[in-house]
């Protein structure tokens, strides 16, 4: 089986190593983090990425950095691509059709339904019970809560957050680096980055930290 290494060990990290592991897709080999915890799988630094992938001590890569940083994802990503493999761990719950174009680095929990000709960037995070329709677009970077519905034919830039149980309707597009909030309802395009809340949502305020 193929060794992975995560980079941040937080509940993120821990969380794709589980599935990883228990739903069959990959050895999980350990973490790197820059902060470090009790965990006894660190394996160094984010600067010591490369230097243990060049010793041959994983094959694949995650990143396990989450919820409101977005930049730090993009920057990771950017970082090591073309370097070292980003691995995906699709959960095997998980509906996926067959003519889904899928990138890399891309973590899909269980219980998605993730429709005809659906595009996932890379970096992509699903979390539990998210439903995207046909045709819709998520491109790299975006973090997709728990039970959060896209209709069909919908745009998600680069680098956005839908919050859990939000709902976009159909043949939108989101700008990147928006933040859409837990249980709100976009029926309209977003063309402004920011924090977006209620039903139906509206701009609330600039988010800087994504």
């Amino acid at each position: 089986m193929k060794r992975l290494a995560i980079i941040g060990s937080g509940d993120l990290g821990e969380l794709i190593a589980y599935h990883a592991t228990n739903d069959n897709h990959f050895n999980v080999v350990g973490f790197f983090d820059d902060f470090g915890n009790d965990n006894t799988k660190i394996m160094g630094k984010i600067k010591d990425v490369q230097a243990q992938f060049d010793l041959g001590l994983f094959d694949y890569l995650m990143i396990g950095i989450g919820y409101k940083h977005m930049k730090f994802r993009k920057e990771l990503y950017d970082k090591f691509k073309n370097i070292i493999p980003f691995g995906n761990v699709i959960h095997s719950s998980s509906y996926v059709d067959s003519s889904v174009s899928i990138g890399e680095g891309v973590f899909i929990l269980p219980g998605c339904t993730i429709d005809k000709h659906v595009i996932l960037g890379n970096n992509v995070l699903l979390n539990t019970s998210v439903v995207i329709a046909h045709d819709s677009t998520i491109m790299s970077h975006c973090f997709i809560s728990p039970a959060a519905s896209i209709a069909g034919k919908t745009i998600v830039e680069e680098c956005c957050i839908i919050g859990i149980n939000a709902t976009l309707i159909d043949n939108l597009k989101i700008t990147e680096f928006t933040q859409i909030a837990g249980g709100a309802v976009v029926i309209d395009n977003i063309n402004k980055p920011g924090l977006y809340t209620g039903v139906p949502a509206k701009f609330k305020k600039n988010n800087n930290y994504l």
